[in-house]
């Protein structure tokens, strides 16, 4: 009997959260699957027909769409990586008993929501507000410059919203760096350029690759910002998506439509876990 407890023991413990994925995520994904599927509209009701026309016709109407946020969440990834790793690198050889405290001030923003934290930049960045108003009024810049509406401004409220989740990753990676290993490379005559070059950075890969996977994925998708920071011209599929899906509920073109984003960022992630190599990371994290 207690033979039996063991081996069922690790079956029980992962059954609650196999259920949840069962019911929250394979149940929905094979339902949107089915829709994308369909024929038909919401008077008449739609019907499985295996219309793959769907996603052709869904790749004909919005690729320029898919493109404009692939392009947005690259070059915000990349900003990311930049303005991420020199703090994550300051509260991890710097912190010292500060670091919790400065931990609990990069996640602070998390405390209010998401919508509103990108309301309030809209406010920021209106013609007339504290940041372009009194530059105007200084007269360095003209009346009619603005940002809002712009690829700029969208960008800049995904880099806003998501910088924690590039900056926690590394920032693990980073504390996980014995200082002996950095002290060794000064010994040996290493330049703090060469030392960050040869040692800290390549140590600092698995965050790093960890810091691009969780903010990659949600910003290529996100539809908050160019929502409510952008405009007609800086519309991402995110927004194509949600307003196929609650406006015009055109579900089975928003199914497929989802199903072409998910699969674009699904050979993404493994063409730059290749390009990176993702096992030459796990050895690193591994030692």
């Amino acid at each position: 009997m207690d033979r039996v407890k063991r081996r069922l023991a690790p079956y029980l413990l992962i059954l609650p959260g196999g259920l949840w994925l069962l019911l929250f995520f394979a149940v929905p994904m094979i339902a949107m699957l089915s829709l994308s599927l369909q024929q038909g509209d919401v008077v008449n009701g739609y019907r499985f027909t295996f219309h793959w026309q769907n996603y052709t016709e869904a790749i004909e109407a919005y690729n320029s769409q898919l493109i404009r946020s692939l392009i947005y969440g690259a070059i915000a990834t990349v900003i990311l990586i930049v303005l991420a790793f020199p703090v994550a690198y300051y509260i991890a050889f710097y912190g010292g008993k500060r670091k919790p405290t400065y931990l609990f001030l990069l996640l602070l923003p998390f405390f209010v929501s998401f919508v509103l934290r990108t309301i309030s930049w809209r406010q920021i960045l209106t013609d007339e507000g504290p940041v372009l108003g009194p530059l105007k009024d200084l007269g360095l810049l003209s009346d009619s410059y603005h940002i809002l509406g712009t690829a700029p401004a969208v960008i800049g409220g995904l880099v806003y919203n998501f910088l924690p989740f590039m900056v926690l990753p590394i920032y693990v990676a980073l504390e996980r760096i014995d200082p002996r290993v950095v002290e060794a490379a000064r010994d040996l005559y290493a330049n703090p350029a060469t030392s960050f070059r040869k040692v800290i950075f390549p140590l600092a890969l698995p965050g790093v690759f960890a810091g691009v996977l969780m903010s990659f994925v949600p910003v290529s998708a996100d539809y908050v910002n160019s929502e409510v920071l952008g405009s007609s011209s800086t519309t991402m599929i995110g927004q194509v998506i949600q307003a196929q899906y609650l406006v015009n509920s055109d579900y089975p073109t928003a199914s497929a439509l989802s199903f072409i984003l998910m699969a674009v960022l699904l050979i993404g992630i493994f063409a730059y876990a290749r390009a990176l190599g993702t096992e030459d990371v796990m050895k690193v994290a591994a030692r």
